[in-house]
């Protein structure tokens, strides 16, 4: 997980759109996509919707594909999503979530927000910290100023994350940004994919340019 730049967070109200979405992404050179168990909005993907999402996805796409189950709160839902075919968990915090995944031998990008969640984290041994929501806490200049205590932290800030900000974020020594809207658009809703191919394509130029 941790060579790959961009990760791709899909979160719609359409579970038809959202296995197209994943799989344009895919098409389009994204190795690693996230789909989300839950959002922030009433007419997002229930979780059973979701998992639907990742079973179809993972079976169009076989077992080398990198799939992400994201907003993973609970141990049953780290179980639930390992049994849809996800083999990376994403959490907004740490938890119970966490402590499954890493039980079940999965990669786990955990939610951070503070010094403190940055330890607790790298205690229970995560594979890399979400920054999240990063936009609110500073942007790119918050992940410059985190990395001063913690300079080998593997940090992908998520949330609010555009191709310009996220060549910030890449520069300053983010390992990976995760991104939603700004690429995602409105595909996952039923959108247009050619749209989406072409957002794909902007952020893909735009992590490769800064790789290390």
């Amino acid at each position: 997980m941790r060579t790959e730049q961009l990760l791709a967070i899909v979160r719609g109200s359409d579970p038809d759109a959202s296995f197209r979405t994943v799989m344009t992404l895919v098409e389009s050179g994204i190795p690693l996509v996230e789909v989300s168990l839950s959002g922030l909005v009433e007419v997002s993907l229930s979780g059973a919707d979701a998992l639907d999402v990742l079973r179809r996805a993972r079976a169009a796409l076989g077992p080398d594909a990198w799939l992400g189950a994201g907003t993973v709160l609970t141990a049953e839902d780290a179980r639930r999503a390992s049994d849809a075919g996800a083999d990376l968990i994403v959490t907004p915090g740490l938890g119970a979530g966490v402590d499954e995944a890493l039980r079940l031998g999965l990669p786990v990008l955990g939610g951070v927000l503070t010094p403190t969640d940055v330890i607790a984290a790298e205690a229970v041994g995560v594979t890399a910290l979400k920054i999240f929501p990063a936009s609110a806490v500073g942007g790119p200049a918050y992940l410059k100023a985190l990395r001063g205590p913690f300079p080998r932290t593997p940090f992908v800030p998520v949330g609010g994350v555009d191709a310009a900000a996220a060549e910030t974020y890449l520069a300053h020594g983010a390992v990976a940004v995760g991104v939603g809207s700004p690429l995602t658009g409105d595909a996952a809703d039923g959108g247009d994919l050619a749209a989406l191919r072409t957002r794909a394509a902007r952020f893909l130029e735009v992590t490769g340019a800064v790789r290390r």
